[in-house]
């Protein structure tokens, strides 16, 4: 039978450094192990930049987002975990729990997840978006700067009856990354961190490092507004990034070096820093994410002689279906602050806006929130011919 699509409204870039804009999108019902969600509130974030511009290279056209909110409204054949009316968070890794990776502790790697983020498809090569009569790709599996998404089950967690909206959508990246990537970092209680880049996720990883214990957090970032706002989230200290960063960190810890030190930009000069800041047997965590092919330079007698260790932190290495839950439980429990970080909102036309107020610092994290009159926009079902999910 012929398969049933929905009009949506979506924020498409149709290729690379054009401006992002709401079109008219047709959107598939879900099929096997996919579920339709309404969006009430989505992040925007700089990967959602870096595939406008094409430092992601990503199939076009693409709808953007990949973290939100929002009201399960339709589910296909084989979906247990949610149903119809639940309120769940929307997150860009569905791990396919059978791959090497899911199956070795890492799901963040997983296998089948990568490869339909960097092909913009579905796992059989398939999207549920078609635009001007063609195959939308949609960003990491989401697409959720939408009235709708229609995503894998796995990439949907349930969240309580109280949780608002827009707190709600940041669980599906930044908190995920950034206080994931502090609460795997080999912390412990009373040590020394420093978080340098203090936008969406470096704010989560300060959040993380007090979590987890830390005594000493310093935060660096040139903005006066985002340092303020890190000492709010946990900092103890702060460092203008227009310094001698370096300098200011060694003496901030008696010349010794932070036992760990986070990048949370991508930036290639803050990566090296991050591991000359750390002491000797400390770690450097990089959880910002650079160009595909960008590469840093570090004195390689450092790992030997200083028994220093590098790593890199996806997602937060996180499991979306079990840390969601626990970050929800922090958030609740007092530990976890989320409304500091969604103090600017917009609508989706503003997305544009949303990303210019991101690079010039002026926001942390925008998130779009969609009024009643909004998230509903659709157009009447229409049916085209397909395969996945026909009945």
């Amino acid at each position: 039978m012929a398969l049933r699509t929905e009009t949506i409204q979506a924020v498409v870039i149709a290729d690379y450094d054009q401006t992002p804009q709401v079109e008219w999108v047709e959107l598939e019902d879900p099929g096997p192990g996919e579920v339709r969600v309404r969006i009430h509130a989505a992040g925007v974030c700089h990967s959602d930049w870096h595939a406008v511009t094409g430092t992601l290279p990503l199939p076009m056209p693409m709808v953007l987002g990949h973290e939100a909110s929002g009201t399960v409204t339709q589910v296909g054949s084989d979906v247990a975990r949610v149903a119809v009316g639940d309120r769940v968070v929307v997150t860009w890794v569905p791990v396919c729990g059978h791959c090497f990776w899911c199956l070795n502790g890492a799901p963040e790697l997983c296998e089948a997840a990568n490869r339909g983020a960097v092909d913009g498809t579905g796992a059989d090569g398939h999207t549920p978006l078609r635009w001007r009569g063609q195959p939308l790709h949609r960003f990491s599996w989401s697409g959720t700067l939408a009235t709708a998404a229609v995503v894998p089950e796995s990439a949907v967690v349930r969240i309580g009856p109280d949780m608002p909206w827009r707190d709600a959508a940041l669980l599906g990246c930044a908190v995920q990354t950034g206080v994931g990537a502090a609460l795997r970092a080999p912390i412990v209680p009373g040590d020394t961190v420093a978080v340098l880049g203090l936008g969406g996720v470096g704010q989560n990883v300060v959040q993380g490092a007090r979590i987890a214990g830390a005594a000493r957090i310093i935060g660096v970032d040139p903005i006066d507004w985002k340092r303020d706002l890190a000492r709010e989230l946990g900092a103890t200290d702060t460092v203008d990034a227009s310094e001698d960063v370096l300098t200011a960190l060694l003496d901030l810890t008696d010349g010794r070096g932070v036992d760990v030190a986070f990048e949370a930009v991508g930036h290639v000069p803050l990566m090296a820093l991050a591991f000359n800041a750390v002491r000797r047997g400390g770690t450097a965590v990089m959880v910002g994410v650079p160009e595909p092919n960008a590469e840093v330079s570090l004195n390689a007698f450092a790992f030997p002689s200083q028994e220093k260790t590098l790593t890199g932190s996806w997602l937060g290495g996180s499991h979306p279906a079990r840390d969601i839950p626990r970050l929800e439980a922090l958030w609740r429990s007092g530990q976890l602050k989320l409304a500091p970080l969604t103090s600017h909102t917009y609508a989706l036309h503003e997305v544009p806006k949303a990303l210019n107020d991101l690079l010039t610092g002026r926001v942390a994290r925008p998130v779009v929130v969609f009024s009643d009159a909004e998230a509903p926009a659709t157009r009447a079902p229409t049916s085209v011919p397909g395969q996945v999910g026909e009945e």
